[in-house]
């Protein structure tokens, strides 16, 4: 086994196909297909398993493939050193939900890219499951997981199974967005019987470990609307709530800037009071960088200023 080899594995493990990581790798198929197999010889297990629908891993290459990752990392950085005359490159990587104020607190923590310096930031906002296992397989370092709190042992239980430690940075409960035209706005309650007649622009995947989507789905739709816009991607999100007085959608707590720019209102809703917590995994066996420790000091900084702030209009 060498680190030839260990890059080898990494690489099938992160496109699935022999074929695409020999291209990738600039080498011959068989060669791969033989450098894979005498790598499984040397170890004595199978890592991949070659099936019609492609390559899968095994559990015991799962587990390889986890200090497999470690080391390549490792030697990338030891090489870009010296390559970079001695200049570390500053790296970060998060998978998060769909929230405005982690957006500002990426926005702020962009700040501490050094200048002169090589650096490399990934932000991306996806759902709990592809945040869980892109932090697993390594891909992230960092992630956050949005959950209801009623669903707490079943992402706790899930954390440990995956070897993730975990730690609470947000608790809130959501508010409503709505344009600032709807007569809901300037109301001096809103109950959620009020929203009947609403478009309600929901997350398009929502997902709880072991818990069916169908009852995921009627825990975070609104009972009273039967009008339902389903969209992925947030800005989309927001082009909609500006554009379309009647629709509503349920968020953390918005920065004032954002509800400005789109002419929306934030409402706290009777009724809707159901407790959310957003969580930071990482591995067990990760150690925090200082640029992670820069980040999460960030979340913090743009909780305090925005949550306080929504607290205090509700």
């Amino acid at each position: 086994m060498n680190i030839l080899h260990l890059k080898y594995a990494v690489e099938v493990a992160k496109t699935r196909s022999i074929s695409k990581a020999a291209e990738n790798l600039y080498m011959g198929q068989p060669n791969l297909s033989r450098a894979i197999k005498e790598l499984e010889e040397s170890l004595g297990i199978t890592i991949f398993r070659r099936t019609t629908k492609g390559i899968s891993i095994t559990p015991d290459g799962e587990e390889f493939l986890q200090y497999a990752r470690q080391i390549v990392q490792k030697v990338d950085e030891v090489e870009q050193i010296y390559h970079n005359g001695r200049q570390k490159k500053q790296s970060f990587s998060v998978s998060v939900p769909r929230a405005s104020y982690l957006s500002y607190a990426m926005g702020d923590f962009s700040k501490s890219m050094r200048p002169g310096s090589p650096a490399e930031f990934y932000y991306c906002e996806t759902n709990s499951m592809n945040t869980i296992n892109s932090v697993v397989r390594e891909e992230f370092n960092l992630g956050i997981v949005r959950y209801q709190s009623s669903y707490e042992k079943y992402f706790s239980d899930f954390f440990k199974e995956k070897k993730l430690a975990s730690e609470t940075i947000a608790e809130f409960t959501y508010l409503m967005i709505i344009s600032k035209d709807h007569p809901l706005a300037s109301k001096e309650e809103v109950c959620l019987e009020d929203l009947s007649d609403c478009i309600e622009v929901c997350h398009a995947d929502p997902y709880v470990p072991t818990v069916p989507m169908i009852d995921v789905r009627k825990s975070e739709l609104t009972e009273f609307v039967d009008r339902k816009i389903y969209v992925y991607e947030r800005g989309t999100q927001f082009v909609i709530l500006g554009s379309v007085p009647d629709t509503f959608m349920w968020v953390s707590p918005v920065p004032q800037q954002l509800l400005d720019n789109y002419n929306l209102a934030q409402i706290k809703v009777k009724g809707s009071e159901k407790p959310y917590k957003d969580v930071l995994i990482y591995r067990r066996d990760y150690r925090l960088s200082d640029s992670d420790k820069e980040f999460i000091a960030a979340v913090q900084r743009a909780k305090k200023m925005y949550f306080t702030k929504s607290d205090d209009k509700s």
